[in-house]
């Protein structure tokens, strides 16, 4: 999902920088959000050391604490370190509250990088340094206690304290991870979302575009062969009687026509302009194969056509017009492979079974001449496969061509019974 194209926010300086990368894990600069925090960040580390400073000097005898020159040293270079705080959070931290066992300046830069290390790593992580920072404190308080408390009253409550004061922090920083992490998986499946939408997009432009190219071959294969036959015919007939010439030439002009009407529908599909309640033009179907084979027949092909069915119109829609489209091409391939030859198209089957067509010509070496793409039998086995069954072809041992088409053809009670399951 690198390539997906992110939103910006209105306000990107409000937010962490975090959550401004492409990615989860890619490093940016730091937003407006963060400077402002880093700051405030430093700012309250100093008070809070000076609160320190001016609470360890008080009091009559004062309480114990470390050297005061070594003390500012260490707060000093703590509230500087915490501008790394988010390079090395966990090496600061552990630093941090080794120091802070002999610094009480240092103690809130301490407190912040602990909540860093809650921000942004595992609670593993956090409960190691947490601990760490616990006995940090532990040692401090047993080390310069006050001389005005009992000893061990010192280094109990320094306990509760260093507990409550790490327990909030950590629940703090905690809270605030999990909120980070919550927009982040967020974000995530919005990019999931969106790229898988941009998938489905191209997937069904591929599929929009194969279907396109399937019509534009069924449709223009067949008219412009049948141009190609009747002008090959006059080719090499020059001296025809006129009749003859004319009537081919009334073929070959309203075959023209046929070819440019269909074409127009089809490109029709591909303009942005076209309304979408425009009607379709009607498909052909099954029905229309009659019309298909005396087409063939007046183009000068011998075509034997068999029905075994009772009505054509009792095919379904969808398989009627696979059923079409097959005897189309293998009819479109006969007149380019083999001319003058004989074929037989058989159409069987019965509903609750399926319905088969069954396509042959002779094998001859002779050719018309007419160029072929290559894709027509693919585009049938594509169609047959989409309807549920299957396209067979090649030669067979008698020595002819065969396609043979079978497709699922459900009866009234499958689909009754489909229709029960489906409400």
């Amino acid at each position: 999902m690198s390539g997906m194209a992110v939103s910006r926010p209105d306000h990107p300086s409000l937010l962490p920088a975090l959550l401004l990368a492409p990615e989860p894990t890619e490093r940016i600069r730091r937003s407006g959000r963060d400077w402002a925090v880093d700051v405030a960040c430093f700012v309250l580390a100093v008070l809070f050391g000076a609160l320190m400073l001016v609470l360890t000097s008080q009091g009559s005898p004062p309480p114990g604490h470390p050297p005061r020159l070594l003390d500012v040293t260490i707060g000093a270079l703590g509230c500087l370190a915490l501008w790394i705080r988010r390079r090395r959070p966990v090496e600061l931290a552990i630093t941090l509250s080794l120091l802070s066992s002999v610094s009480a300046t240092v103690a809130g830069a301490g407190c912040i990088a602990l909540f860093t290390v809650a921000v942004h790593r595992r609670f593993r992580t956090v409960a190691l340094v947490a601990m760490v920072n616990l006995a940090t404190g532990l040692v401090y308080a047993a080390t310069f206690p006050d001389p005005k408390k009992s000893y061990w009253a010192e280094v109990g409550s320094g306990a509760v304290y260093s507990v409550i004061i790490s327990a909030a922090i950590v629940a703090w920083g905690m809270f605030v991870r999990a909120r980070r992490q919550l927009i982040l998986s967020l974000r995530d499946r919005a990019l999931r979302a969106e790229s898988e939408q941009q998938l489905r997009v191209k997937q069904a432009r591929h599929q929009e575009r194969a279907r396109i190219a399937r019509e534009m071959h069924d449709v223009l294969a067949h008219r412009i062969s049948l141009l190609s036959v009747h002008a090959g015919a006059l080719e090499f007939r020059p001296g025809a009687p006129p009749e003859e010439i004319a009537k081919a030439a009334g073929v070959i002009r309203a075959s023209a026509h046929q070819a440019l009407q269909d074409l127009r529908e089809v490109i029709g599909v591909l303009r942005e302009d076209e309304a979408e309640d425009t009607p379709e033009r009607p498909q052909p179907n099954i029905a229309d194969l009659p019309t298909l084979i005396d087409e063939s027949r007046r183009a000068g092909m011998t075509v034997r056509y068999e029905n075994r069915l009772h009505d054509l119109g009792a095919v379904p829609t969808g398989i009627g017009r696979s059923a079409y489209r097959t005897v189309q091409e293998a009819l479109t391939n006969a007149r380019k492979h083999a001319p003058n030859a004989t074929v037989s198209v058989v159409v069987d089957g019965s509903a609750g079974s399926e319905l088969t067509i069954e396509v042959r010509n002779p094998l001859v070496n002779a050719a018309s001449g007419i160029p072929g793409s290559g894709t027509g039998l693919i585009g049938l086995a594509e169609r047959a496969m989409l309807s549920g069954g299957r396209l067979e072809h090649g030669p067979t041992p008698d020595g002819e061509f065969r396609v043979r088409t079978s497709l699922p053809w459900r009866g009234e009670a499958a689909r009754a019974n489909a229709s029960d399951v489906n409400a």
